[in-house]
């Protein structure tokens, strides 16, 4: 069955043939919806084309498709159980890890999404404090949930009420909003850094990350890393870590088991209170196999090093990467850790330039995005970026052709 036949018959059973971020239809023309398998550092679309693949399902692929380890402790578990009555002993062994792993928790809950992960923390910190205001950075992706989507459809003003925004890395306008609901802030979230979809991304300020810190104790109000989409590529104890900052409560999901769905809240001992107030649950939360995975892949991460690993081939993209642009005459801006890299041409506010490029990779076996960043993985080896980065080099050389 080819992609445009699925298409086809998606088109009548499912709305629009595709919805959310997965849509297909939001990229360049040759981006294939549908697809076959992965393996590695590569995937396979439903036509048969191959590709070196630098989305990773969208963040959660973060040792490779279909690693070993991970998939053999998976079955193991699936082979005693995977939905049952009430957890199985892995669900305490996973979160004995994360508070082995990570230096601000003393506890985790786990769920399914990093959209379940973001609400049960802001749930955690309203219990606790007994307020109502959460402070969000401008433009910041916290989930698809009514009071974060980016999409006011099906929504109502009153989900998104409570919010307050600030600019990100601005401690004058994280002030400011804090002044404007003063002795009602229940939370400050705030993502490690700014990866908003079709901007340059946005390292945090140091002292930005520790105001936010002391706003948080200032406040009586609980700082929140939303670090769904960082998590496990930056820093196995937190993104914000190396910075001598500690949340008070954590969300992570993604990375956490090489694409088993998985979703946690990390938080300190100050809040384990409040958080066995919450009726907070889901029919499938406690999977078991998908909590052998994350156990699997964090510890792997951990034995190989594999955020290093992910650093020297994020470094050698990034400086071939900058190299062809400058070979064919292009200005680009790439931005963000390299382990979550995105690059973006300058002058190309409409992104054409971008979307004829990444389609450009497309057709040279090299699956990248216009408009979201990017992620690597542990299963990224030197030979893999190099076959890359020849198939970029052609992009360039196809879309310098293409505007002149």
């Amino acid at each position: 069955m080819t992609d445009a036949e699925l298409r086809q018959r998606a088109s009548k059973v499912v709305p629009g043939g595709m919805y959310g971020h997965l849509n297909a239809a939001l990229f360049a023309p040759g981006f294939p919806q549908f697809f076959e398998r992965g393996e590695g550092c590569r995937q396979w679309d439903v036509d048969g084309r191959e590709y070196i693949d630098f989305m990773c399902s969208w963040g959660p692929v973060v040792l490779g498709h279909r690693h070993p380890r991970v998939e053999e402790a998976a079955a193991r578990q699936a082979a005693l159980g995977d939905c049952l009555n009430g957890p199985g002993p892995i669900m305490v062994e996973l979160a004995e890890l994360l508070v082995d792993t990570v230096p601000s928790a003393d506890w985790a809950m786990f769920s399914k999404n990093g959209t379940d992960a973001t609400t049960q923390a802001l749930m955690v910190a309203r219990a606790a404090t007994g307020r109502t205001k959460v402070l969000m950075a401008h433009g910041a992706y916290h989930g698809a949930d009514p009071w974060c989507t980016p999409s006011p459809a099906g929504t109502t003003p009153n989900e998104r009420a409570d919010l307050v925004e600030f600019t990100y890395n601005s401690l004058e306008s994280l002030e400011s909003a804090a002044a404007t609901v003063e002795g009602d802030v229940a939370a400050i979230i705030v993502t490690p850094f700014k990866h908003d979809s079709f901007e340059d991304q946005e390292l945090v300020e140091p002292a930005f990350a520790r105001g936010a810190r002391a706003l948080a104790d200032r406040l009586g109000a609980a700082l929140v890393i939303d670090d769904v989409r960082a998590g496990f590529r930056v820093d196995l104890r937190g993104s914000w870590e190396p910075y001598r900052v500690r949340p008070d409560l954590t969300a992570w999901s993604k990375a956490m088991a090489n694409g088993y769905p998985i979703a946690a809240v990390t938080g300190t001992d100050a809040l384990r209170g409040p958080a066995q107030t919450l009726y907070s649950t889901g029919s499938f939360w406690f999977s078991a196999v998908a909590m052998a995975a994350a156990k699997a892949t964090i510890e792997t991460l951990r034995d190989t090093d594999g955020i290093a690993a992910m650093e020297r081939a994020g470094a050698r993209l990034r400086e071939g990467l900058y190299e062809q642009a400058k070979s064919h005459g292009f200005t680009v801006n790439q931005t963000g850790p390299v382990t979550i890299p995105w690059l973006s041409f300058d002058g190309d506010a409409d992104l054409s330039v971008a979307m004829h490029w990444s389609d450009a990779c497309l057709r040279h076996g090299v699956y990248l995005h216009p408009w979201h960043n990017w992620f690597m993985s542990a299963a990224h080896t030197e030979d893999d970026v190099a076959k890359a980065l020849e198939g970029t080099d052609q992009a360039f050389a196809e879309t310098r052709a293409h505007v002149g």
